[in-house]
């Protein structure tokens, strides 16, 4: 199994990197279309481009397994080629620690297998990229 992990130390506050992660306008802004709700249990989706060279229709299947408000929340992250056929079954756990007057997230995005490694590689790049995009205050964490 292959793990993405990540840390972006933020100027905001937990209150507001939380924001971005729970409000499904917000999270469009950053990284995907999604119906996504704060609330356990919560099946949502993200959507995005079919990507065929990686037999991905585009369509991400997620559920909320955890959540602790301004704390933590974690996912499920499933996708394929349609059909409900799943090539990709992960887990996206995000974590978010007070430091200072800011805040360090963490991202463990895991449950890659060696038969979706290239996937894993992008999404890998992807994490960063996103992120990026919105947090542009934020430094990432060798």
């Amino acid at each position: 199994m292959f793990t993405i992990q990540h840390e972006w130390l933020y100027k905001q506050q937990p209150r507001e990197v939380w924001e971005y992660l729970t409000q499904a306008e917000l999270i469009t802004q950053w990284l995907m279309p999604n119906d996504f709700k704060a609330v356990a249990g919560h099946e949502f989706r993200f959507h995005t481009a079919p990507i065929p060279e990686l037999d991905m229709d585009g369509i991400f299947y997620c559920r909320v397994l955890h959540i602790k408000p301004f704390e933590s929340l974690s996912y499920s992250w499933k996708g394929g080629p349609g059909n409900g056929i799943f090539t990709m079954d992960t887990l996206c756990a995000w974590t978010l620690i007070p430091e200072g007057t800011g805040t360090r997230l963490k991202l463990h995005h895991s449950g890659f297998t060696q038969e979706n490694h290239e996937l894993f590689a992008r999404m890998t790049e992807g994490w960063l990229y996103h992120i990026g995009k919105t947090f542009s205050l934020s430094s990432p964490v060798k």
